[in-house]
């Protein structure tokens, strides 16, 4: 018979859950998804296995938890950027402290990425999660652009084009690092393309 798993309402309750997932982010992070189980979890918790098990059925629902909160803290950066975007504003500028951010991100986030990007080609739940935060966040890009006065045809497709040439920049200049590159020039072109895009109606 499977353990009951309760939602936390009291605030001991949901501590003590934030404190198995905040292990949890920190373990796939260090060890990654494979070399950590659930009793490390609990152990970096500071709770026994059975504890876990009453919030979580096992170390994978855990990970689509982890996942939900690593895209929200790595997004919310870029979000703020269009909190004060009113019209008339300069693309330019905004298209540089996104790109300047993004890379941030990446260096900040860059352990917790690797291990959880490296499961979207194995689990079809994982890839699902990424894909419908791209969706919810282009949505909330064009929301934030329309709303600045920035009226497209075509305004889904060219942002998450956008978005796919800023993630592409932001690993490459992180990650790969590769010597025959001039990543100021390539940053540059990233953001004439994105302004150039967004430019045409």
């Amino acid at each position: 018979m499977s353990n009951e798993i309760r939602e936390p309402k009291q605030r001991r309750s949901i501590e003590t859950k934030k404190k198995i997932l905040y292990a949890g982010y920190k373990l796939f992070s260090e060890e990654g998804y494979y070399s950590t189980n659930t009793a490390a979890i609990a152990k970096e918790a500071g709770v026994s296995t059975g504890i876990v098990y009453g919030y979580f059925k096992d170390k994978r629902d855990i990970l689509l938890e982890v996942l939900d909160i690593y895209i929200t803290e790595a997004f919310r950066p870029i979000l703020n950027f269009f909190e004060d975007v009113t019209p008339p504003f300069d693309l330019g500028k905004l298209v540089k402290e996104i790109i300047d951010e993004a890379i941030n991100i990446h260096k900040k986030y860059a352990k917790i990425h690797e291990a959880l990007h490296s499961l979207t080609a194995t689990d079809d739940a994982v890839q699902r999660q990424f894909i419908n935060s791209e969706d919810k966040i282009s949505e909330l890009f064009g929301q934030k652009l329309l709303a600045a006065g920035l009226p497209q045809d075509n305004l889904t497709e060219k942002i998450h084009l956008a978005m796919n040439l800023v993630q592409s920049f932001a690993h490459e200049y992180v990650y790969d690092k590769h010597e025959y590159i001039d990543y100021a020039a390539m940053r540059g072109i990233v953001c004439d393309i994105i302004e150039n895009l967004f430019e045409r109606k």
